[in-house]
């Protein structure tokens, strides 16, 4: 039994580690603001960590629209 649960908690571990890289990644290094695996986890993290990504993608995309998430209630960037 504990080597299951060793198995879990390392995969669980692992796939925070490789979400978090991708969501970074996203935010950092995208092509495109309107990446729909980014934009996924962009609205999954805590609000600050949204914030800063958004903050990140408005600088380098500043004559995009915002993407979902990103949006304030007139359609602007927030």
């Amino acid at each position: 039994m504990l080597k299951f649960l060793s198995i879990l908690l390392a995969a669980v571990i692992g796939g925070g580690i490789f979400a978090g890289g991708r969501w970074y990644v996203y935010a950092e290094y995208s092509a495109t603001p309107y990446d729909e695996v980014g934009i996924a986890l962009n609205t999954a993290v805590p609000g600050p960590l949204n914030a800063w990504a958004c903050a990140r993608l408005h600088e380098r995309f500043p004559s995009a629209l915002p993407p979902l998430g990103c949006a304030a209630a007139d359609g602007s960037w927030r």
